[in-house]
This record gives C-alpha cells, sequence and structure tokens, in this order.
C-alpha cells in the first residue's frame, strides 16, 4: 500500500501537550502512529520495547535504559537521554482534559530521573517498584514544534499538517522511510467527525478509507458486518462501573454493595443496551489485566432473590440517588435505566440524577467526591497497579478513591506490588482481584467492545487499549515481549 493515502475517519483529532494526558481512543490512535511510548503495552502484563530497546534492573529498584540507537524527532535532532528525562520531568504533573491531575508525581515522588550519556536513561527508586515498566507505557515523548503544536515525535509517521479550530480537528501523516515500511500507507489522513453514525456513513460512501469507534454509533443495528467492508472488533480494556459511595449511606455496608451487584443481571444488560457489544465485567479490572486470568473469575451471578435476602438486615429508608452522565461510558442513560429498574426490583428506590455536563460531572466526582450513592463512570487504566493504586487502596486518598476500605485488600496489595518475580506478582494481583470481587467497591457493569470497519484490502487493527496498527500485523509482533 506504499505511495498511497490512508483516510482515517476518527471521534476526535487531536494532539495533546507533553504535560496533557488523555484516554481518548482517537487521540492514541495517532499518537501510536506519530510517537512511540516508552515500552508499549501488551494484554495481561506483558510489555515489549518501544523508544527503550532493552533494559535491565537491580531487584525492580534501579533501573537502566536503553534508547533505541537510531531513534531521531522528525525536525532531524537525535533522541537522547536528556530529552526523555526532560520529558517525563513534564509528564509528571500532567492534568486531563479536565484539568485533573494524575498520579505520576505521587508513584515516582522518592524516585530520581538521569541521563547517564546520549542513550541511556537511569531510573531510581527508593523502593522496589515492580510495576514501573507498566506504568511507563504511559509516556509517550513528543516535542513542541515553532507553531507550539506538540506533534514532534519519534514514530514511523511525522505530523506534516495539524489544524484545530472550534474544537474540530484535522491532521496529515507522512511515512518517515517507505522504503523500510512497504506495507504502510505514505500518508494518513485523519478526518474528525464525532458523530459515529457519520463516520461509518463516509466509510459506505467511499469518502474515507477506514473508520474508528463504531461502537460508538447512534444505532447499533447499523453494524451489520457485511462483507462489502472489512469489519474488525476486540473487547476493550475499559470498564463501565459505578462508583459506590462507601463513605456514607447505604453503600458503606459491603453486604449492600454485594446485594447491589447480585441485583442486576449484566448478561441482560449487555444483551439489551450493547446489543452483545460488550463484555459482563467481573471485578475491578478487564480480561487484558494483569492477574486476571490467573484469578479465572466469572462475572457476580444474577440473583435477585439473593439480594433481597441481604437487603432484608438492613434498613432502606431513603431512595438511593444514581448520578449518570449523558455519554462517557456511552449509552450511559440506557444503562442507568436498566440499573436503576435492577435496584428496584430487590427493594431500593432509585432517584435518577442526570449530568449534561460531562468535565463538571468528572470534577465533581473526582475532587468533591459527589457520587450521590453511586454513579456511572468508566475505568481506563489499562495497568492493575494503577487502577488499585488510584482507585481502590485506601492508603493514598487518591482522586478516584470513594471511601473503600478493606483490611485484606491492604493486605494482599501492599504484598503484590513488592512481588518482583513475574509469576509471583501474578498470582499476587490475582487475590487482589478475587477479593475486590468477593468485598465489591464497586458496582460493577461491562467492558466494551471496539468496533471499526475499513475498505476490504485496507490493512487496519486496533488493540484492545485503543492503540491503531496499519498494514495488518502488531508493531510489535516481531520484538521481545516481557512480563512484569
Amino acid at each position: 500500500m506504499a505511495d498511497t493515502v490512508l483516510k482515517i475517519a476518527l471521534e476526535n483529532v487531536d494532539f495533546r501537550l507533553p504535560t496533557q494526558v488523555t484516554d481518548d481512543n482517537s487521540v492514541l490512535a495517532l499518537k501510536n502512529l506519530a510517537f512511540e511510548p516508552l515500552v508499549r503495552w501488551q494484554p495481561n502484563g506483558l510489555v515489549a520495547p518501544g523508544l527503550f530497546a532493552s533494559w535491565e534492573n537491580r531487584n525492580a529498584q534501579d533501573w537502566t535504559f536503553r534508547i533505541r540507537e537510531d531513534a531521531a524527532f522528525h525536525d532531524g535532532d537525535a533522541c537522547k537521554a536528556d530529552d526523555v528525562v526532560a520529558y517525563i520531568h513534564g509528564f509528571l504533573d500532567s492534568k486531563d482534559y479536565f484539568g485533573m491531575s494524575w498520579s505520576y508525581a505521587r508513584y515516582f515522588a522518592q524516585t530520581t530521573f538521569e541521563a547517564e550519556g546520549d542513550k541511556v536513561v537511569r531510573i531510581r527508586n527508593a523502593e522496589p517498584f515492580p510495576d514501573l515498566l507498566n506504568v511507563l507505557n504511559d509516556f509517550w515523548p513528543c516535542r513542541i514544534n515553532k507553531l507550539g503544536q506538540p506533534i514532534i515525535g519519534t514514530g514511523i509517521y511525522r505530523v506534516t499538517d495539524f489544524e484545530r479550530r472550534d474544537g474540530i480537528g484535522k491532521a496529515t501523516l507522512q511515512l518517515i522511510d517507505p522504503s523500510q515500511s512497504t506495507s504502510h500507507p505514505e500518508h494518513v489522513v485523519a478526518i474528525h467527525e464525532p458523530s459515529g453514525q457519520k463516520r461509518l456513513k463516509l466509510l459506505q460512501d467511499g469518502h474515507v478509507d477506514a473508520a474508528l469507534n463504531l461502537e460508538r454509533v447512534e444505532d447499533l443495528d447499523v453494524l451489520d458486518f457485511t462483507h462489502s467492508l472489512s469489519w474488525g472488533k476486540v473487547t476493550s480494556t475499559l470498564s463501565a462501573i459505578y462508583y459506590l459511595n462507601c463513605t456514607s449511606g447505604i453503600f458503606t455496608s459491603p453486604e449492600v454493595r454485594l446485594a447491589a451487584n447480585l441485583a442486576v443481571d449484566n448478561t441482560a444488560l449487555v444483551e439489551e443496551v450493547y446489543q452483545s457489544f460488550a463484555s459482563p465485567a467481573a471485578t475491578v479490572v478487564s480480561p487484558f489485566h494483569l492477574g486476571y486470568q490467573e484469578a479465572d473469575l466469572q462475572p457476580i451471578p444474577y440473583d435477585p432473590a439473593a439480594a433481597r435476602e441481604i437487603l432484608q438486615h438492613h434498613e432502606i429508608t431513603a431512595p438511593v440517588v444514581l448520578r449518570t452522565p449523558v455519554y462517557m461510558p456511552e449509552h450511559a442513560q440506557k444503562i442507568s435505566k436498566f440499573v436503576a429498574s435492577a435496584l428496584e426490583a430487590v427493594g431500593f428506590t432509585v432517584k435518577i440524577e442526570l449530568e449534561t455536563n460531562r468535565p463538571e460531572y468528572a470534577r465533581s466526582i473526582g475532587l468533591r467526591k459527589n457520587v450521590g450513592d453511586l454513579a456511572l463512570f468508566d475505568s481506563t487504566p489499562n495497568t492493575t497497579f494503577r487502577v488499585l493504586d488510584d482507585k481502590i487502596s485506601s492508603a493514598n486518598n487518591a482522586t478516584w478513591w470513594l471511601g473503600y476500605h478493606d483490611d485484606e485488600f491492604q493486605r494482599l496489595f501492599a504484598k503484590a506490588r513488592t512481588e518482583v518475580r513475574e509469576h509471583d506478582r501474578a498470582q499476587a494481583y490475582a487475590a487482589c482481584l478475587k477479593r475486590v470481587q468477593q468485598n465489591p467497591p464497586w458496582l460493577f457493569v461491562a467492558h466494551p467492545h471496539v468496533v471499526w470497519a475499513s475498505r476490504p484490502g485496507v490493512a487496519v487493527h486496533v488493540g484492545p487499549s485503543g492503540v491503531l496498527t496499519l498494514a495488518g500485523e502488531d508493531q510489535t509482533s516481531s520484538q521481545r515481549r516481557q512480563r512484569v
């Protein structure tokens, strides 16, 4: 497909500053073409080389990373260790689309980052940090061009044109070395179309060659997987969940939190709301997270009779307040209507509060802890450590911790995060995931599927974490993979 132009319709076309983070699938799709992560995320706790070609560590505490020998920024400058260290320091205090801080600075509060020559980055922690590699897959070094745009990376494509006006972006990317990537298109043109329905129509009418995130179409019936297009589908690492208020109210009780999970038929929810474009959730992370396979969990069974029996021993005197956004996760209002009905069927009275301002909704939950009694949200970190440390553990009072505390979980998590051997850490995290199913901090919902389509013969693939690859083969398939 060399010397061709590939047009892709995306929900969003944007590049973020080096001090900003996002889990937006569309932004990640472009990012993977123009930039490189320090290491590449792989399912089940695996990583593969990225900008860091190799690494060594002493007891998971003193790490030495070697930058890929031919790594160069798109402005022609070699990518040196000083560049990577400067980027890391800038990223530690990063904020998201909503202006909210992430936890990187906390993870590395007692860590030093040093350049040793041009090609070696040394990272030293005060204590062993076995999950370091799984955190570094969130770091994608880039530089700012003369126009102030964060588009200078080290990936296989350079951004030759990028413009964003009134919230709508457009971008053109050019393959750096066609002779080394003969199966890749020479140019990629990103088309910004917020509507999933319209993205699909652009593809069907021949205006684009591929369309991503089609699971977000307004009418799921249009996803007919006809032979006129090449279709792809994969379960995502994202978890659609309800935060339960573990600080005050009825859900301070572990038994009542379990009853809420028993009350909801997640299989029926997936069929009715997602029209089967999702998988029921079993715990706080997806099937692709470290420890999930070893935990060998099934979703909490639908058992409304057991839920009613539990609730008979608890006095419920007031309606529970269910907060929900309009979107993020997709189908939010339909999910909340289904869940409210299920909860009322076992004895709850539910009052739904709809928030139409999604950024304000996120800030109200993360900063002000205003979850009502339960609040629909999405959990996006691909790292089991990050989900447990940021959202479940009571040790840090992190942004997305909503009052949950369990002594047994804290003991298991403290053990898991210090296990250096890969097998031992996977088993230790499995124990954590089992425990939070037994004593759930959330109401578990589903892991949505990611759906995309392209013209026949156009090779496009999207992984569970949202990474876009071209030419039909994952870029890391032939690289060394390491479990961490």
